[in-house]
């Protein structure tokens, strides 16, 4: 961030009265909306920027300490001076808040030094409230000290006709460049998974094979069994003849106590792999499954319009949840948690997983991945039906268009075969992809 940028923000919120809303939107960014102007101040240490986002949706919550004081201190709050640092790149708003009893002053310190960007709140007497980061020279109820002042500061004019439509450019700008890198690290991400389930798939055993060990495993037990009163404990190799008098050697399990142990161990052994042959149809179906979501996750990435659209599917909060169950996804979309079921097993889990008032999403008419909003009994917001409904198409289709998707409280779904259902009291929402 350029001090000649900064200067012409200063310069463009000197006719601002109040701070309707405040809030942070991205990890290390903050919405500003004053009385009739918004701004977004973006203090990523990778590149500090401020810029008008037209188009903005809300899909991060944040409750941390420092978020509870932004609210707190600066939202309805009297701007009584914008100021920018003469020998720094450091913008200070300053508020002042009425009280039942007193007026309050409270300022905004937003540092836009590179690596060392931060947003600070302090109070009238300069002590520190709350920080986006602390360091060991700022801390809690101490004085804020600002940081070292620049050697070098161009303080050359901003020569741009209409600010505002500048400020957008940066935006997209930005945008562009920011989109195009999450495109490439995340499908490269998303295709080493894809290439782990193929190894797992490709690594499976056939049916036959495991039909034809479980053969051999049980023909080794009865022959043991048969021979049960010749062996001696803790004997390690059985060596005779099998049913049709051929010579044969057996060797015995190592974890057997007994002969008899031995038998039986073998007899288990013989039962689970004639049941895994008889299931590894549904092991290589789940792995196919979730292949196939994860070529659609990598279709959503390649096709969205907005890093946003991207960090949603990828937030470290809700990927710690889908790592320890690999059958859902789940995302936080404004602060509500939303289930994406990446197969059918992950569709049933998702309806034994979700209350009564949870509202669940799926396609009409067309077999699609089942989606689940927690609402905490709360009614879901229009623009988070939406999301959820256009997440459900697009994790179920691979063509563009319009589609209806149905919706409604969890407890009026009724499971059936596998993942099938039943229900009524829906509502429907219409979506494009």
């Amino acid at each position: 961030m350029r001090y000649k940028e900064l200067l012409a923000v200063k310069n463009y919120l000197e006719d601002v009265k109040k701070i309707e809303e405040i809030e942070r939107v991205g990890d290390n960014c903050l919405r500003v909306k004053f009385d009739k102007k918004e701004l977004f101040f973006d203090l990523d240490r990778s590149k500090n920027l401020i810029y008008i986002d037209e188009g903005f949706q809300k899909t991060k919550f944040y409750n941390s300490p420092f978020d509870q004081a932004l609210a707190k201190f600066f939202k309805k709050g009297k701007v009584d001076e914008v100021k920018l640092a003469f020998d720094d790149k450091i913008l200070t708003i300053s508020i002042s808040l009425k009280r039942s009893y007193k007026e309050e002053r409270y300022s905004l310190v937003l540092e836009f030094t590179g690596r060392r960007a931060n947003a600070i709140i302090v109070d009238e007497k300069g002590k520190v409230i709350q920080a986006l980061h602390y360091t060991t020279s700022l801390k809690p109820n101490r004085l804020y000290q600002p940081p070292p002042p620049l050697k070098k500061i161009d303080k050359t004019p901003l020569e741009v006709d209409d600010l505002e439509e500048y400020l957008k450019k940066v935006f997209n700008q930005e945008q562009a460049k920011r989109l195009l890198v999450l495109k490439t690290t995340k499908t490269l991400q998303l295709q080493k998974q894809k290439d782990k389930l193929l190894q797992i798939l490709n690594s499976l055993p056939s049916k036959e094979s495991l039909e034809k060990e479980a053969q051999k495993t049980y023909s080794f037990a009865q022959i043991l069994l048969a021979n049960i009163n010749t062996l001696k404990p803790y004997q390690k190799v059985f060596i005779g003849k099998d049913f049709e008098g051929k010579e044969i050697k057996i060797e015995l399990p190592s974890n057997a106590k007994t002969p008899s142990h031995a038998v039986e161990i073998l007899f288990q052994k013989a039962k689970k792999l004639k049941q895994r042959a008889q299931n590894i149809y549904l092991q290589q179906q789940n792995l196919l499954e979730k292949i196939e979501f994860l070529d659609k996750k990598k279709r959503i990435i390649q096709e969205a319009t907005s890093p946003a659209e991207i960090e949603l599917l990828f937030d470290k909060k809700s990927s710690k949840e889908s790592k320890k169950d690999k059958n859902y996804e789940k995302y936080i979309i404004d602060g509500y948690n939303v289930y994406v079921g990446k197969n059918r097993k992950g569709n049933i889990e998702l309806l034994k997983k979700a209350r009564a008032n949870d509202v669940w999403f799926h396609l009409k008419g067309i077999p699609s991945a089942h989606i689940i909003v927690q609402t905490q009994k709360k009614e879901l917001p229009s623009h988070i039906l939406t999301l959820a409904a256009t997440l459900c198409a697009k994790f179920s289709v691979k063509e563009k268009g319009k589609y209806l998707v149905d919706y409604t409280q969890r407890r009026y779904v009724k499971p059936k075969e596998g993942s099938n259902v039943e229900y009524i009291n829906y509502k429907t929402i219409a979506v494009t992809i």
